[in-house]
């Protein structure tokens, strides 16, 4: 009887707190704004106090931009609506911060966008450098937000405290360099926990949020109730699964339905990957016309995807290697994908 009771309490706890995460869930898109004001829906960002764009612009694709269009796509982002810019120290060897940060300083551009850049440091003095390279190519003397990069190895959690990263990312702040700090990772929900249960107050973290997810390592049920109850920002990549938008199509999935997946999770915004300015006009026409999916139209989704995303094989970013980042196959130990003498190092 003893024991039926205390399963009894731990169901009741247990429910009440799944309650209390899904209300978290429907505040943050509730507060979503509306696209007549902005452009594009806005968010809050955590507890930051920072409204931002719920789309984002992707900075990999941002570098892959033909030069011919790249000022007109970066323009034409912030003019519409779409604030969110994203990029990192390591992306095209650091062309695709040098691009964005040119694109940026034109007629003032910078101060229209929340810019984001990551750190691929691991210690205090990579860390630094990773930050006066960033803000030097991003022709900027200050990040709205600065993550750590791919936090996707079980160690890494411990290294970015124990080897200083972070400390510099605090130095950072009071300097009025950095306004805020966060994480990203696409690798185990497990990892990012390590990092949201470190003593420090994380802004923001980035993770995958696609609709393959729910099935298989997902972040969306393991790692975003956590952040809303700590008051993180959610950022959300790998909307259409990654490289080459290897969801599209399957089970006969559209680009709409995925992206308007993404936009009815609790996200602050969801990272684009684009390289072309008819893809942005797409997109923009997609995060203007948006209604959240109602629990009906969730669940009918989830079930078409769930045979086919249980086991992974559209997630590979989760399980392979071959897509984390070179230089930090090379922090811990691998052998990069390609050409070792392209590998981006920090200081060289």
């Amino acid at each position: 009887m003893l024991h039926a009771d205390a399963s009894r309490r731990r169901f009741l706890k247990l429910a009440a707190a799944a309650v209390s995460t899904t209300a978290l869930g429907e505040r943050v898109i509730a507060q979503t704004s509306s696209a007549s004001a902005t452009g594009i829906p806005t968010r809050m960002l955590g507890r930051t106090g920072v409204r931002v764009s719920m789309m984002g612009v992707g900075g990999s694709h941002a570098g892959r931009i033909p030069a011919a269009e790249g000022t007109r796509f970066m323009h034409m982002a912030a003019d519409e609506g779409v604030t969110f810019f994203d990029n990192a120290w390591d992306y095209g060897g650091g062309t695709a911060e040098e691009i964005m940060g040119k694109n940026l300083a034109i007629d003032g551009y910078r101060k229209k966008v929340f810019l984001m850049t990551k750190n691929c440091g691991r210690d205090y003095k990579d860390s630094m450098q990773c930050l006066e390279d960033s803000l030097r190519r991003l022709r900027t003397d200050h990040l709205d937000l600065w993550q750590f990069h791919e936090i996707n190895y079980d160690s890494d959690p411990d290294w970015v405290l124990e080897r200083g990263a972070l400390k510099a990312a605090i130095e950072a702040r009071k300097a009025g360099k950095v306004r805020f700090i966060g994480f990203t990772g696409h690798k185990h929900p497990s990892i990012h926990l390590n990092m949201l249960g470190k003593n420090f107050e994380w802004d923001t973290s980035q993770m995958p949020n696609n609709v393959a997810d729910a099935n298989f390592r997902s972040f969306q049920k393991q790692v975003v109730p956590v952040c809303l109850k700590k008051n993180v920002g959610v950022i959300g990549m790998k909307g259409m699964g990654g490289r080459d938008g290897i969801l599209l199509g399957k089970e006969k999935l559209t680009y709409e339905e995925c992206l308007r997946f993404c936009f009815s999770q609790p996200v602050s915004t969801q990272v684009v990957g684009m390289t072309s300015v008819d893809e942005l006009k797409k997109n923009i026409a997609v995060a203007r016309s948006f209604k959240p999916l109602t629990a009906e139209e969730r669940s009918t989704l989830l079930a078409r995807v769930k045979e086919i995303s249980g086991d992974g094989r559209f997630e590979i970013f989760k399980t392979q290697n071959d897509f984390d980042a070179d230089i930090h196959r090379v922090q811990h130990g691998m052998a990069p994908r390609g050409d070792p003498n392209a590998v981006p190092r920090i200081g060289g």
